[in-house]
């Protein structure tokens, strides 16, 4: 049996080294003179439900123009874009999180350019809904990674080319992934990694998301390895040990940054060889149907990770603070407008910075805090 399973293993990985099925592949080439850092976002999770810009507020507009100003700004989907083929709801109604395709329209408006959209709710209404999200990212043109029509396509890299440099997303998903969502060889899903018998992730998953990032480290100039995980810790403000090292291994393998979402709060922040490495950024739009009291205060706060990079190596980063509303515009029953985001006041820039750095201080990494933005310079 043992020859046979390495067999389809070299088979798998070595389709990892083909472009994206998600999408187009240009090349290095184009992007060499390119003369000036590239710039990236990385945002909290999008649970969104809803086209927020029916119902403009102040903090669209102020963060719209500041993600425009980045060549790269990423976020995870959190939601599934139902169309023809979504089928019976695959969980409870009240945590189901469907959208129409105009959600992806107002999050391009927003001025995010690339998702990740492998997670937890990918499998909200069946295959049928993960296909209908990749058609409609396909006819937006909006790159991604972590879902896909087979496991090799959601194991592969997505890519987005830019001016200043070509931007690589490698991404998976551990925890709470139901029956029948998971990519297989033959079958549409999420891009999963396992939970070993003996606890932390199966082997052979993570190799094969090391290998994914060792390819698109090859083919373009920063890579992202992205992870949504739900297996937390009994404080979810914790970061799991297995998963610091699991960063680590994403770093040594090629990639130029770490990041990851699924507890919907802040996690903390550490430096490895240089690279920033942020277990958790929250939510940056949360349209959650839960009741007010099944969160706390923490739960609507973020921050945007607005990163420069020169080569491969990141040259510093800022954090800037955002507030989400808990209670929509009308009131607790308007959930039309509930979880946008706006950026921070000033004193709530101060008390997300201090909790943010007490969370990175518990990983032995000390945030400098400048009045209402955090700074990660590293050596």
């Amino acid at each position: 049996m043992r020859p046979a399973h390495v067999s389809r293993r070299q088979l798998l990985l070595g389709a990892l080294t083909l472009p994206s099925l998600a999408v187009p592949s240009l090349g290095l080439a184009a992007n060499r003179t390119r003369r000036d850092p590239l710039r990236v976002a990385l945002l909290g999770q999008c649970l969104i439900r809803h086209d927020l810009r029916e119902q403009p507020w102040p903090g669209f507009r102020a963060l719209q123009r500041r993600l425009r100003r980045h060549d790269v700004v990423f976020s995870d989907l959190e939601t599934v874009i139902a169309g023809p083929r979504a089928g019976a709801p695959t969980r409870a109604l009240e945590t189901v999180h469907t959208a129409d395709a105009v959600a992806l329209d107002c999050l391009r408006d927003f001025g995010i350019t690339i998702l990740a959209t492998g997670n937890n709710h990918s499998f909200d209404v069946g295959t049928g809904g993960i296909l209908d999200t990749i058609d409609a990212l396909r006819a937006r043109g909006i790159p991604f990674a972590g879902s896909g029509v087979n496991l090799a396509a959601a194991a592969a890299p997505g890519y987005q080319d830019t001016a200043n440099g070509r931007f690589a997303l490698v991404a998976a998903a551990a925890g709470m992934i139901r029956p029948g969502g998971a990519a297989t060889e033959d079958r549409a899903g999420v891009h999963e990694l396992r939970t070993a018998p003996s606890g932390g992730l199966d082997g052979d998953d993570v190799e094969r998301m090391l290998a994914s990032i060792r390819s698109a480290a090859a083919d373009a100039d920063v890579v992202l390895a992205y992870l949504h995980n739900h297996l937390w810790e009994t404080d979810i403000s914790r970061t799991p040990d297995w998963q610091r090292e699991f960063a680590r291994r994403c770093i040594d393998a090629g990639a130029s940054a770490f990041c990851a979402h699924g507890t919907p709060l802040l996690q903390g922040i550490e430096l490895y060889r240089g690279a920033p490495l942020f277990h958790g950024l929250g939510s940056f739009i949360f349209q959650t149907r839960k009741a007010d009291d099944a969160y706390g205060d923490v739960n609507w706060e973020s921050v945007i990770a607005e990163c420069r990079f020169e080569g491969k190596r990141v040259t510093g980063v800022e954090l800037l603070p955002v507030q989400l509303a808990s209670i929509g515009a009308a009131g607790p029953d308007d959930l039309m407008t509930r979880g946008r985001p706006s950026p921070a006041s000033r004193s709530e820039a101060r008390a997300t910075l201090a909790r943010l750095a007490a969370l990175s201080a518990r990983l032995d990494y000390r945030l400098q805090v400048n009045g209402t933005r955090g700074i990660i310079a590293p050596s």
